[in-house]
């Protein structure tokens, strides 16, 4: 549904949008009419000071306006409730409601202020109790009015001021576009944009020095996300209807699935020793991904002796011995580390703590165990971490030897160059290969770590073409296709459930354009019903009346400026333009080994692992496990149970010898 068009611009809000906030309003405003006229009964016939007779009209005067205010909130709820998703007919009133329900704030807020003076001025004299219960009606009259400011600071949008039209208010078309007035238009449009998503991301990492890095990754987001929506007329209502719908069908069709069904593989899929042997050297290598986080998921992964541990080696004077360590003031990073591992001291070559945008922690260490020099780097841990995993733009890789176009998720490609510039420029690789000259190189990361590993992994093929990497959690939009076939003869991505991360694309935006035959709120408080008490998902029925091919198309309001059909679109979306390269399709790096829970059990948790293909991450699964399942610890977890050499430890009555299958 569209954003609402109200007092001449477009507000963050649908017109069924109004169904819960008019209820929860309503609701307490019938609650403080009834408290109202409670204080009125009480206390009539006992204002006999002064200005009683002032305070008495007060309190009628505000029984009158509670009153009509609450009829308008009746109507706006029954209005708003009318209709369907994409038959907003029935709502063609809401605005006028909306109109009427605001003028009425105007005696509210006068008469919000007449009380307060009264009460200060007009109050000597009359009794303690009388004068407290007008009070009570003062300050909650306050309340309400800024809760309503409030309320309606949420829903500006301040992209929403509706620029003048043409004399003859008729809307822009594909002809007014094609014209220079309307490229300049539209680029204007797209600038006012990205200053408005640039000032968020400003206040919201306040916090972060506003130098010059920061000012370049704050514009990029900011163009990336603006051009992501600038085709749409979306409301936050759209986006929790279509994720709600877009979970019961998924449910649908995993039911409807023969659970015997078993999926052949495809030629080049490894057999099945292969598969239980990348099953091992993932579990030891997810070790390392885990610990490169330092002591807060050490901590979080043992929380009865995880703090007990690292209390005797924190914040001692460690300079000395931990020559080799940056950006660790109190040891508690490395010292963790080394519990988390297994690992001594002298094992290490390299451990970097420093992180910036752009530039995140890793470390280099022997291996000893698979005679290997192992590079871990570290996920997502910060708010620069978080910055470096928005900078979603792509970013030019090239890649000798590699044929067709090679990009790459902007933020962690510039991740990967600067590791890669430590590694071979500061000698880390050169000084650990002097140490174990037979040694391999193995690189592993978690999450935002387990992307940037993987171009790390592209960029240093060359020089070292034996090399493995194991990415645990990558992010679904990383690299292009070329680049993602290229890394599949020494690339695994493990992926487990239904991680949010891996399994992020268009899915929930293309199931917005569903026809649905339920008003809104109904779809809403389906959906939370079904995501807090379960059920079956046919209970919730959703039509599709319109075929796949037109579900692909962009859902556009009536108000949309942007019209892809317009050769202006294009020509601001041309091959430099963040635009164009935010639609560039993205994939899962190298062979891709998914985990999956095989099926419920009372006592334990079995889980089965296949080869997958990239094509089954092309829309986001939701699930109330796709934030757990991107966790590093319920990775790890997993891996253990499907590696370890006595299965019936997991499950003791089970009966079975295997405690993972092969499709």
């Amino acid at each position: 549904m569209p954003g609402m068009i109200a007092f001449g611009r477009r507000w963050g809000i649908a017109s069924d949008d109004l169904v819960f906030s008019g209820s929860f309003e309503l609701f307490v405003r019938v609650l403080w009419w009834i408290g109202t006229l409670a204080l009125y009964t009480l206390h009539k016939g006992k204002f006999d000071c002064s200005g009683g007779r002032v305070l008495h009209s007060y309190l009628v005067v505000l029984l009158v306006l509670l009153a009509f205010i609450i009829l308008s909130l009746c109507a706006i709820v029954y209005v708003s409730a009318q209709g369907t998703i994409t038959n907003p007919g029935p709502r063609r009133s809401i605005p006028v409601l909306v109109y009427v329900r605001a003028m009425l704030y105007v005696p509210e807020l006068i008469w919000a202020i007449l009380g307060a003076i009264w009460v200060s001025d007009d109050s000597r004299g009359c009794e303690p109790a009388e004068v407290g219960a007008v009070i009570a009606a003062v300050v909650a009259s306050w309340i309400l009015l800024l809760s309503t400011g409030v309320g309606v600071l949420f829903v500006f949008d301040p992209l929403g001021s509706r620029l003048p039209g043409p004399p003859s208010q008729e809307q822009l078309g594909v002809r007014d576009l094609e014209s220079s007035e309307g490229s300049q238009l539209l680029s204007t449009a797209r600038s006012v944009a990205v200053r408005v998503w640039e000032s968020r991301l400003r206040l919201l990492c306040c916090c972060l020095p506003q130098d010059e890095s920061h000012r370049a990754a704050f514009s990029s987001i900011a163009q990336l996300v603006s051009g992501f929506f600038s085709d749409t007329d979306l409301v936050p209502s759209d986006i929790a209807v279509g994720l709600a719908l877009l979970h019961q069908e998924q449910d649908k069709k995993e039911q409807c699935r023969d659970p015997d069904e078993v999926l052949p593989h495809s030629p080049s899929s490894p057999i099945a020793e292969d598969l239980e042997a990348e099953l091992e050297k993932a579990a030891h290598c997810m070790q390392f991904a885990i610990a490169a986080y330092g002591w807060p998921m050490y901590v979080y992964s043992n929380p009865l002796t995880g703090a007990c541990k690292l209390s005797g080696d924190c914040c001692k004077t460690q300079s000395a011995e931990y020559d080799i360590v940056g950006g660790d003031n109190m040891g508690c990073h490395f010292s963790s580390i080394l519990h988390s591992t297994g690992l001594q001291y002298r094992d290490f070559i390299y451990v970097s703590f420093h992180n910036q945008i752009y530039e995140i922690p890793f470390f280099v260490a022997l291996d000893h165990k698979r005679e290997a020099v192992l590079v871990a780097i570290r996920g997502t841990l910060s708010l620069r971490d978080l910055l470096t995993d928005l900078s979603a733009d792509c970013e030019n890789l090239p890649v000798e030897g590699v044929s067709g176009t090679c990009y790459a998720h902007k933020g962690m490609s510039q991740a990967a160059g600067y590791i890669y510039k430590k590694l071979l420029n500061d000698g880390i690789l050169n000084q650990a290969f002097t140490i174990a000259p037979e040694y391999k190189l193995v690189i592993t990361g978690h999450s935002l770590g387990g992307g940037t590993a993987s171009l790390l992994a592209i960029l240093l093929r060359s020089s070292f073409p034996s090399l493995q990497c194991y990415a645990f959690s990558p992010p679904g939009g990383l690299m292009s296709k070329a680049l993602a076939e290229y890394s599949k003869d020494f690339v695994v991505s493990v992926v487990l459930g239904k991680d949010l991360n891996p399994n992020f694309g268009e899915g929930p935006l293309l199931f917005l354009m569903t026809s649905v035959s339920l008003p809104q709120y109904r779809i809403l408080l389906q959906g939370c019903w079904y995501e807090l008490f379960g059920g079956d998902p046919d209970d919730f029925p959703t039509e599709m009346d319109r075929r796949e091919e037109e579900l692909s198309q962009p859902l556009l309001g009536e108000e949309t400026l942007l019209i892809r059909g317009s050769s202006s679109y294009h020509s601001l979306a041309s091959e430099d333009s963040p635009v164009h390269c935010a639609h560039l399709p993205l994939y899962l790096p190298g062979r891709i080994l998914h985990i999956t829970e095989d099926g419920p059990s009372r006592r334990c948790v079995r889980y089965r692992a296949e080869w997958s293909s990239e094509t089954a991450f092309r829309s986001v699964l939701i699930s109330p496990r796709m934030i757990a399942d991107h966790m590093p610890d319920a990775v790890l977890r997993s891996l253990h149970s499907m590696t370890q050499d006595r299965p019936f430890n997991l499950c003791p009555s089970s009966g079975l010898s295997f405690d993972y299958l092969f499709m």
